[in-house]
């Protein structure tokens, strides 16, 4: 993270100048976060993500030409990586009832979402998570995944199922890691896991990495998708 000082270093994308300008002083009184660039869409916030390679990129979901969701699967793409190397974690900004938006950046490679109405406080704390490495997903997006996944039916359902679990099947798991699946898919930070189910948070980490690692899967956001899919998680969250 952000060099010698370690600052957490960020690029904003979103169409709106209001909007960047709003999020750029709401982060400048961060201590350990610095916005280095802003971009109007996606192919200008591509380019400057490749040039300036930030720490984290926050991301408007529906912008004017490029979107968040085709410029989301554009970075994480094979052709960006050979170029510039790995890419930054993206956290995409949504709002409330927005299931496809959500549904679509999942897809692309998103690591987290937000709502653009939350609080200063839990933006920082979200772009902080993403700089360690963790996950974040709003508690109002988890419902609105815990809704579409739940209602998925039809014949192309089995097929998002398999893509979204990956290599392994959920029955690989132990009944242990299955029960920290299921918290991470009601939203649970790993401290909060550990308390939960009585464990250390450094086990907790061990059971997320073993998780991730059986599933096939690269992130907490594409777990929460399988724990909704594989119906270890209900409509309700339970």
């Amino acid at each position: 993270m952000g060099g010698d000082t370690d600052r957490i270093r960020v690029v904003l994308v979103d169409d709106e100048e209001l909007i960047r300008a709003g999020l750029a002083l709401v982060l400048a009184s961060e201590p350990d976060i610095d916005v280095i660039g802003e971009a109007g869409e996606g192919t200008s916030g591509i380019n400057a993500i490749a040039s300036l390679r930030p720490d984290v990129v926050v991301m408007d979901v529906r912008m004017r030409g490029t979107d968040g969701v085709t410029a989301t699967r554009l970075l994480n793409s094979e052709e960006y990586e050979a170029e510039h190397g790995t890419p930054p974690p993206v956290l995409i900004l949504t709002t409330f009832g927005d299931d496809e938006d959500v549904d679509s950046a999942l897809r692309s490679g998103a690591a987290e979402f937000l709502l653009k109405n939350s609080a200063p406080q839990i933006l920082a704390a979200a772009i902080r998570a993403l700089a360690r490495g963790e996950g974040w997903i709003d508690s109002s997006v988890t419902r609105s995944l815990l809704r579409q996944f739940s209602n998925a039916s039809g014949p192309d359902s089995n097929q998002v199922r398999r893509r979204l679990t990956g290599p392994a099947e959920l029955r690989n798991l132990t009944q242990r890691e299955q029960e920290v699946l299921a918290a991470m898919a009601r939203g649970l930070k790993n401290s909060q896991i550990a308390k939960e189910l009585f464990l250390s948070e450094t086990t907790v980490k061990s059971h997320v990495h073993r998780i991730l690692m059986k599933l096939g899967l690269n992130d907490r956001s594409q777990a929460v998708a399988v724990a909704f899919r594989s119906g270890l998680v209900g409509p309700e969250g339970k």
